[in-house]
């Protein structure tokens, strides 16, 4: 009884209270609420602290070393204008949207301007801004394609990977899926009808003609010569189509 007349009490002394303050806002409330304040001048924030310890992108942050990546393609950079966009920048985001399947470049910029980890990785501030989508189909079709770029972060990942002992760079495992062809059966020709002389070298694209090139090298090398992992000294590197051109022209080099 005295418990209930003491309830009673308290209820009464509340609503005196919410009534002195025009009934707007109760000093005494009994559910919480956030009483955070977005409208701060200064914060201290560091994405570090915020990024899980087991986090994917830790793990290749480790071990990705892209510090050459600038020196690679100042060469294909103009030194007037305006600053140009980080290349090791643009990596890291592909990256982030390889690993987690991002498709779209224009939601990957948005991916990255959420996500504290995205950032973290990338190496942007809190109030960094992040790239155009544009900027990747540009550069893709621009200076990482005549430079080859990405060949360039292969071939960085596949010689750390070699010094760490993962792989041998003896052997290649290939991955397949079944794709339905995206072809119309009543125009369909048959192999034999088609003059692949006819059509040169000329036409044919890259991949084929790299592998063309690796195949002339593995005449000129013969099935008897070993293949070593890679050209240059510490054997890091592939055996790429500069040395396919040099020693199908007969030029000695130690492969």
């Amino acid at each position: 009884m005295r418990f209930n007349i003491r309830l009673k009490n308290a209820q009464r002394q509340i609503c005196k209270r919410c009534l002195s303050n025009g009934g707007n806002q109760a000093t005494i409330s009994p559910v919480g609420h956030n009483g955070g304040d977005q409208n701060r001048l200064f914060y201290s924030f560091n994405l570090e602290d915020h990024v899980p310890a087991n986090h994917l992108l830790r793990g290749i942050n480790h071990f990705l070393d892209l510090a050459d990546l600038r020196a690679y393609l100042a060469p294909f950079y103009s030194h007037a204008g305006r600053p140009s966009i980080d290349p090791e920048l643009m990596i890291r985001m592909l990256i982030v949207g390889y690993c987690f399947g991002i498709r779209s470049e224009r939601r990957l910029c948005e991916e990255v301007h959420l996500n504290l980890a995205y950032r973290w990785f990338c190496r942007l501030g809190i109030e960094d801004a992040v790239p155009e989508h544009s900027t990747f189909s540009k550069n893709r079709h621009g200076r990482f394609r005549e430079s080859d770029a990405f060949r360039h972060v292969f071939e960085t990942v596949l010689r750390r990977c070699i010094n760490e002992g993962l792989v041998g760079g003896e052997g290649f495992a290939i991955d397949a899926s079944v794709v339905k062809a995206d072809a119309a059966r009543a125009r369909a020709i048959p192999g034999a009808a088609i003059d692949y002389r006819a059509l040169g070298p000329a036409q044919a694209s890259r991949a084929v003609r790299e592998y063309l090139a690796d195949t002339d090298v593995l005449l000129v090398i013969g099935p008897e010569r070993p293949r070593t992992p890679g050209r240059g000294s510490g054997g890091g590197d592939l055996l790429g189509v500069q040395d396919a051109r040099l020693l199908s022209a007969g030029t000695s080099r130690s492969v």
